[in-house]
């Protein structure tokens, strides 16, 4: 049978990853806030015509890099956020020979849920 992810977890696996998760989103949440933060004005800027450069530009392109670094942590292992702001995440898994998403929003305590893979946090099921 062929599956789309490559990575399944089971239940422990994806658990044994919920403090680096946890982590993780909170970087990404404090690396977008400042984002967010520097981007209005520097469209301003661009938007006039100027030219920019020096220590601002760089500390956004180094935000922009440490963003890209931690989704790539993401990435790499085929789990996927499906709300920042929530801190909604799927890891990929299988139950029997069925290819499923196991469901975590930040804020629980552990791995409670699990859904298709096309029916999404409305299709959430209990394990």
């Amino acid at each position: 049978m062929a599956y789309q992810f490559r990575k399944h977890y089971t239940r422990d696996e994806a658990r044994a990853l919920l403090p680096k998760v946890r982590g993780w989103l909170n970087r990404l949440r404090l690396v977008k806030e400042q984002l967010d933060r520097e981007e209005p004005s520097l469209s301003r800027l661009l938007a006039e015509g100027a030219d920019l450069g020096g220590q601002r530009i760089n500390h956004f392109f180094r935000l922009w890099a440490d963003l890209q670094l931690v989704f790539r942590e993401f990435r790499s292992r085929e789990i996927q956020i499906k709300d920042l702001d929530r801190g909604l995440i799927d890891f990929p898994a299988l139950i029997g020979s069925k290819e499923v998403f196991l469901c975590w929003e930040n804020g629980e305590e552990d791995i409670e849920y699990w859904h298709d893979l096309d029916s999404g946090y409305a299709g959430r099921a209990p394990l």
